[in-house]
């Protein structure tokens, strides 16, 4: 049972690391530096952990990261799974079962993205106040267990509300601009067209990207709270001239992930005061 598979991995976990954090952090392509202001780190690469596929994707480390941040606990995800790997959506999100079984509480999802909103610019950051999901799938179809969450879950507020308000007052005490706005999923692997770009920036989507998504969604029904950022690495098809490549969001996701870890280190320490403080 999928239920078992999930217990068998926080088993592993348990017995292999001290740290029992309240906040985890995935960190998308290009954004694995964050994971190095970590303090007493504890890696665990994905392969040694029961149930969890095989990445195979550039800029992932595929490893978890538990350290403290600010005297804090807190678990990264050193890269993600994605459903263009040709994973089924309950492998892609099997890891926020476990953080959640582990006693993880709240989610702190990044990734790099286009921009589809005429008024960001590669480099910004942008808090997610909502998504849309255009894969044509769902990571909770399927057989429901009662012990993780509701067979319906809401989805009024995904990207919880008040993890939003400290991520803008501790980005305008920074002072990082950090623009808002909708997160739409595709599946990927290939870059959008520029007639998809136009329909769903028409739909109400301000960036676009290949993850994240279906990780919210599970983490909303097994009950956490969530936090999205989104670094924008490259404008969408048909708003910037040139072709995009996989190398060019590595590249400015490096620049702004600089960014995105000062921000993080100051969200992270005010989520886990508030999440407490065991070890």
């Amino acid at each position: 049972m999928f239920y078992d598979e999930v217990m068998n991995a926080v088993r592993l976990i348990r017995e292999r690391i001290v740290c029992r954090p309240k906040v985890a952090v995935i960190l998308g392509s290009g954004l694995g530096g964050v994971a190095d202001s970590l303090e007493e780190k504890e890696y665990l690469p994905y392969a040694e952990i029961p149930g969890f596929p095989p990445s195979a994707v550039s800029g992932h480390a595929a490893r978890f990261v538990f350290g403290r941040m600010n005297e804090k606990p807190v678990v990264v995800m050193q890269g993600r799974f994605h459903y263009y790997e040709g994973l089924s959506m309950r492998q892609i999100t099997f890891p926020i079962y476990v953080l959640r079984m582990l006693g993880v509480e709240s989610l702190v999802v990044t990734n790099a993205c286009g921009g589809i909103n005429p008024g960001f610019a590669p480099g910004d950051l942008m808090l997610i106040t909502d998504h849309i999901n255009f894969s044509g799938n769902n990571p909770l179809i399927g057989e429901n267990d009662e012990r993780f969450g509701p067979r319906f879950p809401d989805m009024t507020q995904v990207y919880h509300p008040a993890l939003q308000a400290v991520t803008r007052q501790t980005a305008k005490s920074l002072g990082i601009a950090l623009q808002e706005g909708v997160y739409a999923f595709f599946t990927g692997p290939c870059y959008e067209t520029a007639a998809e770009i136009r329909a769903i920036h028409t739909l109400g989507a301000d960036a676009v990207g290949m993850s994240t998504v279906p990780e919210a969604t599970v983490a909303n029904y097994l009950g956490m709270k969530v936090l999205g950022v989104s670094c924008i690495t490259n404008m969408g098809t048909g708003i910037a001239k040139g072709a995009h490549s996989h190398e060019e969001v590595l590249a400015a996701a490096e620049t702004s992930g600089k960014t995105l870890c000062r921000l993080l280190e100051k969200v992270l320490a005010e989520i886990s005061l508030e999440e407490g403080e065991e070890a």
